[in-house]
C-alpha cells in the first residue's frame, strides 16, 4: 500500500511538472533582414521540416495569425514533409483558405518534397514556389491504426478527391491531376509541376523567390491585393521552446521508446519499493509517450498488449514461474509493439530497427533476472541449521558417543554413531534439537537417505 501511494505521488508530481513546462510560452525571436526601412514591406517566414500532425499544425496556424497580428505582407511556408494526419492537414487547409494575408508555400531546399498532406497545404496556399530538385504529390489517403475495408477506402479516397479538387478549383490550378495525385498517387517534379499549374514558378533562394513574388496579384479572404515584394525586411517565425520540446514527441519511435521507458520505470520501482528514481523518470517518460500518441491514430490492441507484457513481467517478480509469464510477457510485448502504429506509410509506424532491438534487451534483462533467481534458490545455504550441514571439522575430544567439535572458529557438541578418536576431521550430517550436531568422520561414507 505504501508503495502504491509513494507511485502515484510521482506519477502525480511528473504531470505537474510536465503541464508547467509545456506550458510556459516563450518570446519568439525576430531574425530580420533586408532594409527594414519604414514603410518597407515585412514578410514572416516560417520553416518546418517533417511528419504533419498536431504539433505542425499548431506551429502554422500560430504563423497564420501573427502574420496577421503584424500586418505582414505575407507569409512564406518553407516546407518539406512527407505528409501526415489528415485532421492536422485540414485544420492548416482551413487556416490558410481564411487567412487575409497571403500565404506562400515553398517546398525547399533542393531534394524537399511536399507529398500526401503536404500536396493539399500547397494547392490551397495563395502562392507556390518550389526549389529545383524538389516535387510534390503523391496523396493517396491510408488507414492508421486499422486495415479499413475496400468501402471504407473507397469513401476515404472519395472524400479526399472532393476535397482537393474543392482547393484545386478555388485556387486555380490543375484539378485533374490533384485528382490523379490522389487515386493514383502520382507525383510530379518542381520544373513538371509548374508546367501543370500545380506550382507557380520555381525558385532557387530567396532572392529569386522574391523577385517573381514582386508585383504579384493574388486573391485572399479579404479580396485581391498586389505584392510589393521589393527588398522586403523578412522576420524569422522560429519554433518556441515549447514546440521544439513537442515536435521530437512527433516520431512513433520516439512515442514507443518513451512507452517502454515507462513501463521499465515503473516496473523496477514496483520490485525495489522506495527507490524513487526508477519511479520519477517512469512517470515521466509514460506521461511524455502518451502525449506523443495523441499525434497519431493509434491501435489500441496494440497498446494493451505492450501493457499486458509488462503486467506479466511484474506478475513473474510476485509469483515466480520460472519463466513461463516472461516469456508471455515477450510474446505480448513484441506483438503489440508491431500493432501499435499500423500504417501502410512507414513515417506513421514504428520501425523494426527500433521494436526488434527494444524486444530483445527486454527479453535478455528478464532471461538474466530468471536464471540469477534459479540460480539462488539452487544455491546451498551458508546460514542457520541447514548451513551447517557438509561443513567439516575437527574433534577435540573423544566421541563415544558424545564429545566436543571445532568447527567455523566455534566450539559444538557433538554426537556420532561410531567412536571417533580426538584430532580426527569430522563432517556435519545434520543438526538436532538442542543444537547437537550429528557427524562422521570426514573420510567415512554417509549414510544414504
Amino acid at each position: 500500500m505504501a508503495s502504491a501511494k509513494r507511485l502515484l505521488l510521482v506519477i502525480i508530481a511528473g504531470t505537474l511538472l510536465l503541464s508547467t513546462a509545456f506550458s510556459q510560452e516563450t518570446e519568439l525571436p525576430s531574425d530580420s533582414t533586408g532594409t527594414g526601412e519604414p514603410g518597407a514591406s515585412t514578410v514572416l517566414w516560417a520553416r518546418f521540416q517533417g511528419v504533419i500532425g498536431t504539433v505542425s499544425a499548431n506551429f502554422l496556424v500560430d504563423a497564420i495569425e501573427e502574420a496577421s497580428a503584424r500586418d505582414a505582407d505575407c507569409l512564406v511556408i518553407e516546407l518539406d514533409t512527407p505528409g501526415g494526419l489528415d485532421t492536422s492537414m485540414r485544420q492548416i487547409v482551413k487556416k490558410i483558405m481564411a487567412s487575409e494575408v497571403p500565404v506562400v508555400l515553398y517546398v525547399s531546399p533542393s531534394g524537399s518534397r511536399a507529398t500526401s498532406a503536404g500536396l493539399f497545404i500547397a494547392l490551397a496556399s495563395h502562392v507556390v514556389a518550389m526549389a529545383p530538385g524538389t516535387n510534390m504529390g503523391a496523396a493517396h489517403p491510408v488507414g492508421i491504426g486499422s486495415q479499413p475495408d475496400s468501402t471504407m477506402s473507397e469513401k476515404a479516397t472519395n472524400d479526399a478527391v472532393a476535397y482537393i479538387r474543392s482547393i484545386a478549383d478555388e485556387r486555380g490550378r490543375d484539378a485533374d491531376w490533384a485528382e490523379q495525385a490522389v487515386r493514383q498517387s502520382v507525383s510530379a517534379a518542381a520544373h513538371e509541376a509548374v508546367e501543370r499549374g500545380i506550382a507557380d514558378f520555381l525558385a532557387a533562394d530567396r532572392e529569386e523567390l522574391f523577385e517573381k513574388l514582386n508585383g504579384r496579384t493574388v486573391k485572399t479572404a479579404a479580396g485581391e491585393m498586389v505584392l510589393a515584394l521589393e527588398d522586403p525586411a523578412v522576420e524569422e517565425f522560429p519554433m518556441s521552446k515549447r514546440y521544439r520540446a513537442l515536435s521530437i514527441l512527433n516520431d512513433p519511435n520516439v512515442a514507443y521508446l518513451l512507452l517502454l521507458l515507462g513501463f521499465y520505470g515503473l516496473f523496477f520501482e514496483l520490485s525495489n519499493p522506495g527507490s524513487i528514481l526508477p519511479g520519477v523518470a517512469g512517470a515521466i517518460c509514460l506521461i511524455l509517450g502518451l502525449v506523443a500518441l495523441q499525434s497519431f491514430s493509434i491501435n489500441y490492441a496494440g497498446l494493451l498488449l505492450m501493457v499486458l507484457g509488462v503486467v506479466f513481467f511484474i506478475a513473474e517478480l510476485l509469483t515466480p514461474t520460472f519463466g513461463v509469464l516472461s516469456a508471455g510477457g515477450i510474446v505480448s510485448l513484441t506483438i503489440g509493439s508491431i500493432l501499435l502504429f499500423r500504417s501502410p506509410a512507414p513515417f506513421l509506424r514504428v520501425s523494426l530497427a527500433v521494436i526488434v532491438p527494444a524486444v530483445v534487451v527486454t527479453a535478455g534483462f528478464f532471461t538474466f533476472a530468471i536464471f540469477m533467481a534459479i540460480r539462488i534458490r539452487r544455491r546451498r545455504p551458508t546460514t542457520g541449521k541447514r548451513g551447517m550441514i557438509g561443513m567439516k571439522g575437527t574433534a577435540r575430544t573423544p566421541i563415544a558417543p558424545q564429545g566436543k567439535v571445532f568447527i567455523d572458529g566455534a566450539h559444538w557438541t557433538a554426537e556420532a554413531d561410531e567412536p571417533i578418536e580426538e584430532g580426527s576431521r569430522i563432517v556435519v550430517e545434520r543438526v538436532e534439537e538442542g543444537m547437537i550436531l550429528r557427524v562422521r568422520k570426514a573420510d567415512s561414507p554417509g549414510k544414504e537417505g
